[in-house]
């Protein structure tokens, strides 16, 4: 009689898509070795060395920082690590103002690109419920609703900057509504300038109060009512 059993089923190779994410994981995990070799190897400078070599660079430091923040974080980098940063290397006066200096020219040159590289090139970037979403804000309140989203921490600030370039918010009321990153960005600071040990109690309070500012803003935003668009 014949045999019933049937025959075994090839094993498939592993796809295209497949191996390419298996050696993106395995080249993460290379990187993060290597750092952490060179962590345990290299010797780290204390955060009162990285201000003693900031105060020495002076204002060519500062620029070189503002300028190099300003450029990196048009991509949508996150823009924490810098300001951190600039309360480690400048202290809480020189770093709050290094990083205000570099978050609105950042701003400003992140929605002039978009605005000029036109709608159909940069939407298709985007998450198209959330460009939904800011947009329907900015078109109802202009300034005030990017002031609002900027003391959102949840919102990316890069996204903000692209989402506000392709609506119809005017440049001048953009970047009146970049105030919005203030407090968040002092509370930051600070905490950076506390790294080093030097900070008061004082500050750190403002410290505290700042950031408390940006989560009242988020619980703000979300029980605010928007107002219907016209017909």
């Amino acid at each position: 009689m014949p045999s019933s059993a049937t025959p075994p089923v090839p094993r498939t190779a592993p796809s295209r898509d497949h191996r390419r994410r298996r050696h993106r994981l395995l080249l993460a995990l290379l990187t993060l070795a290597l750092l952490a070799a060179a962590a345990l190897v290299l010797p780290v400078p204390s955060p009162s060395e990285m201000r003693s070599w900031a105060a020495t660079a002076g204002p060519a430091g500062v620029a070189l920082f503002v300028l190099g923040n300003a450029l990196i974080t048009v991509a949508p980098v996150p823009r924490t690590v810098f300001t951190l940063a600039a309360g480690l290397l400048f202290g809480p006066v020189g770093g709050v103002g290094a990083a205000l200096a570099a978050t609105t020219i950042s701003a400003g040159l992140a929605f002039g690109l978009v605005r000029a590289l036109g709608r159909d090139l940069v939407a298709p970037l985007l998450d198209h419920g959330t460009l939904r979403s800011i947009d329907g804000r900015l078109r109802r309140r202009g300034w005030l609703a990017v002031a609002s989203l900027r003391l959102i921490p949840v919102v990316p600030f890069s996204v903000l900057n692209y989402c506000s370039a392709l609506s119809a918010i005017r440049w001048q009321h953009y970047l009146a509504g970049t105030v919005g990153v203030v407090p968040g960005t002092i509370a930051v600071v600070l905490l950076g300038d506390a790294l080093t040990g030097r900070t008061s109690p004082s500050l750190i309070a403002v410290s505290v109060l700042c950031a408390t500012i940006g989560v009242a803003g988020l619980f703000v935003d979300m029980r605010t009512r928007l107002p219907a668009l016209p017909h």
